[in-house]
């Protein structure tokens, strides 16, 4: 089995960032360096990550988090800025960040340490949609029926699967956004091509999972039923 899936099966990391792993030097396969390609055998190899040996005995679990503002959506930070995993700290076994939100934004994000359910929520052929609060400025009755329509960004096409004006003001206003791709910071692109400005951006639901009244930076563990609901 290839070392990114195999990372990912046991909960270290989801596919994309096990690469980041392996070509970081950080991954040893029987005490050598690994590549990116290279296959490996739970339980018979020894697998170990910045030195921990790979736990294969690990219980999934699965968490969401109602992420603040000035938190990056990472495991650790080279700059040393401020990492999610801070607010995460009572919990006792290695999970990781499914999906991203940017330090500026809000909201549920989930953890896990089951590589297949993050890829299940994170690629676009699940069809899972994120839906998110969006406070702007700009002529927001214009900029809603363009983010009704494809938007050009990045050299991608992109599609909202809804658009709902809640508020207008003088200056701009509220929106709610729901996306399925999931491209870096797609709905700030997405406002920023139909003439709006973003000020701030709360993410509310994933799939049918939603934030709820789950209070700024706490977590809690989601129940079985609930991870049911969005694999």
């Amino acid at each position: 089995m290839r070392l990114q899936k195999i990372l990912s099966s046991y909960g270290v990391s989801s596919r994309r960032e096990a690469e980041r792993l392996i070509l970081g030097g950080r991954v040893l396969v029987n005490g050598i360096i690994a590549k990116t390609g290279q296959s490996a055998h739970p339980g018979i190899d020894e697998i170990t990550v910045d030195g921990v040996p790979l736990d294969t005995k690990n219980d999934h679990i699965y968490i969401m988090l109602n992420k603040p503002r000035g938190y990056l959506s990472t495991v650790r930070d080279d700059r040393g800025r401020k990492t999610v995993m801070e607010l995460l700290k009572e919990v006792e076994c290695r999970v990781f960040p499914v999906g991203r939100l940017d330090m500026n934004s809000e909201g549920l994000l989930l953890f896990t340490n089951d590589g297949e359910f993050a890829n299940a929520v994170m690629h676009p052929s699940h069809n899972i949609h994120k839906t998110y609060e969006v406070r702007v400025r700009g002529d927001i009755h214009k900029a809603a029926g363009a983010l009704n329509k494809p938007v050009e960004i990045d050299e991608y096409t992109v599609h909202a699967s809804k658009v709902e004006l809640i508020q207008a003001t003088p200056d701009g206003g509220s929106l709610i956004i729901s996306i399925a791709e999931g491209r870096n910071r797609q709905v700030r692109k997405m406002c920023a091509a139909c003439g709006l400005t973003v000020t701030a951006l709360k993410r509310i639901s994933v799939g049918r999972l939603e934030l709820g009244d789950l209070e700024n930076g706490k977590w809690r563990f989601l129940t079985e039923k609930e991870v049911q609901s969005i694999g």
